[in-house]
């Protein structure tokens, strides 16, 4: 119960949020943004539809779609999101305040802004109801990443005002791509322990494992390996390590084999047995 409570007010703020970078930074300076509101500033000249409304109309849209693929759970959770969205920008006009920005100033917090209240949303397996549905749908059934998805589809939405407010206009919409993309992707991996992973190939395995156990305090695994041009069956040390401790790793493999063959990869998000997941939503 306290977990359900906490994803609803989580769903509430982060919509919230997102409304707050639609109305002071998005519409105000036409900002072709990613989203649903980038969608209702680009076709705005064409069709010369109020913004409220298709924001509105594709929130309700992309509602029907996640639902029927994502599910009952994500549809409960997406359709507070859905509901109160429409009702926050009303809210909000009176407290708006008149800024004098720069538009790419505009356009990179408001990116940041969104990407913060979107991440919130995200991270509690909803949606805003928009187009972060889309990146969902694409995580399932094809496991791309979120963030990534998120920058795709919203560079591709920047691009529909090319014709309609120019190439220097887009060009200003994608840094608030950029930088939205960017916050999502912290916000979703936040709490997560961003370590090294290191594959060792050594003769010498078994002293450098013992030493990792004993100095470093970190497990290992064996892999089986084969060289590809010598056909030789090797063994390789897979060691995962807090970030702190990847100098002290590298001096111990030199200490008992300088020639040995070392492989490391920066690791986003680890979690498990010695390795804490500090923040949950």
């Amino acid at each position: 119960m306290v977990k359900i409570i906490k994803d609803y007010g989580f769903v509430l703020l982060g919509t919230f949020i997102m409304a707050v970078a639609v109305k002071v930074f998005i519409l105000p300076f036409n900002v072709l943004s990613g989203g649903v509101a980038g969608i209702a500033v680009a076709i705005e000249p064409i069709f010369h539809l109020n913004p409220d409304l298709v924001i509105n109309v594709l929130v309700l849209s992309m509602f029907i779609l996640g639902t029927i693929v994502l599910g009952k759970d994500f549809a409960m959770k997406t359709f507070l999101s859905s509901i109160v969205y429409p009702v926050y920008l009303p809210l909000i006009d009176p407290f708006v305040p008149v800024l004098d920005l720069d538009p790419m100033i505009a356009s990179i917090y408001g990116g940041i802004v969104a990407g913060i209240g979107i991440g919130m949303v995200i991270r509690t397996g909803s949606s805003t109801g928009g187009m972060d549905i889309p990146p969902l749908i694409l995580n399932k059934f094809f496991h791309i990443d979120i963030a990534v998805s998120v920058m795709v589809i919203d560079a591709l939405t920047v691009l529909l005002g090319l014709f309609t407010y120019g190439l220097e206009a887009v060009l200003i919409g994608l840094f608030s791509v950029a930088s939205s993309s960017y916050v999502i992707n912290a916000i979703l991996t936040f709490g997560a322990q961003s370590c090294k992973s290191v594959q060792i190939i050594s003769d010498q395995y078994v002293q450098i494992m013992d030493r990792v156990h004993d100095e470093l305090d970190r497990g290992s695994t064996l892999l089986d390996a084969t060289g590809g041009y010598t056909g030789e069956r090797r063994k390789v040390l897979l060691v995962v390590i807090d970030n702190k401790q990847y100098n002290r790793l590298i001096r111990l493999i030199n200490d008992i084999d300088p020639k040995a063959f070392v492989i490391t990869t920066d690791t986003k998000s680890v979690h498990g047995e010695g390795f804490a997941l500090e923040f949950k939503v």
